[in-house]
């Protein structure tokens, strides 16, 4: 997961690299009050060293996670922290209200604009901490994750204005039964084992987290039992099994590779108290199409709407 961290900071990174030698410290922590950087610390120069941001105290409090979220920066100045600011807000408030839609919501927009003003706390890890520094390795500023706690009191307050609430009820755990057909043969069916969904799982229990729900992938028996296979996969034809556990969403469908699109095309069905619910998503990568399952299951579960 730390790898694909990486990965992704690598290919979204738009600013230009900072020319120095070395960043000092793994972990640098601010309060909400320190937005702007410090006199003589924050990205200044010393001995031709880049200073990381002034370290201050953590948050004196515990803040529920659902309050939490993170966002991979470049470096811990001030370039990127008020888009990890934006971004984490806009996570926040999906998982507080459990509506999705509020993501792209022009109000959220026009919000995130000032994120800083709801944030509690902040605190960067940097993601390359344990790399050793070789010839100009490390001149270039580096990915760090931001850890974003937002006030939980203004927060709802913010749901209150739009007219959402806090979900505050159980959430559910997700149970994924998918047959995949990836850009190569042969097609499997998404398990707790397989070793060819080691990277959808990560990916899907990432989606999981950025709505504040858990998802936990069946094992090889459980398929079995539901008769879910790659020779023989009913679903979502089929309903979706009903599973033995409470409190758990089994989410059926198929993930299919175009190269037409390019991109993956979702088919998915679940059951919410009884009644039968179909969804899909087209053109996306995979980590998008996780989101859409965790989203469909989230509206459902939150009661602020349905995906169908």
């Amino acid at each position: 997961m730390l790898r694909q961290a990486v990965h992704r900071w690598r290919a979204a990174a738009l600013l230009p690299a900072l020319c120095t030698i070395g960043l000092l410290g793994a972990t640098t922590r601010a309060t909400a009050a320190e937005t702007s950087p410090p006199p003589g610390n924050n990205g200044a120069y010393l001995a031709s060293r880049l200073l990381p941001s002034k370290s201050t105290k953590p948050c004196t409090r515990k803040i529920a996670p659902i309050y939490e979220a993170d966002a991979i920066v470049t470096g811990t100045d001030m370039r990127q922290r008020p888009w990890g600011f934006a971004q984490t807000l806009r996570e926040v408030l999906v998982k507080v209200s459990g509506d999705p839609r509020l993501k792209n919501d022009p109000r959220t927009e026009e919000l995130a604009a000032h994120a800083d003003r709801l944030v509690a706390c902040f605190a960067y890890l940097d993601l390359m901490a344990a790399t050793p520094l070789h010839d100009d390795q490390g001149t270039a500023d580096r990915p760090h994750r931001l850890t974003v706690s937002f006030e939980p009191a203004k927060i709802d307050a913010v749901l209150a204005d739009f007219g959402e609430r806090p979900w505050r009820g159980a959430r559910p755990v997700i149970v994924p039964v998918l047959l995949v057909h990836g850009r190569k043969p042969p097609p499997y069916v998404l398990s707790a084992e397989l070793p060819a969904g080691e990277e959808q799982r990560a990916a899907f229990a990432n989606a999981a987290g950025e709505f504040g729900i858990k998802v936990r992938l069946p094992s090889e028996a459980e398929l079995a039992k539901w008769g879910a296979a790659a020779e023989h996969f009913p679903y979502p034809e089929a309903k979706a099994p009903a599973s033995a556990a409470p409190g758990e969403a089994v989410v059926v469908g198929t993930l299919d590779w175009s190269e037409t699109l390019p991109g993956w095309i979702g088919s998915w069905r679940t059951r919410w108290h009884g009644a039968d619910h179909r969804w899909g998503i087209e053109g996306v990568n995979y980590d998008a199409a996780f989101r859409d399952i965790v989203g469909g299951v989230v509206l459902l579960a939150s009661g602020r709407g349905r995906p169908d």
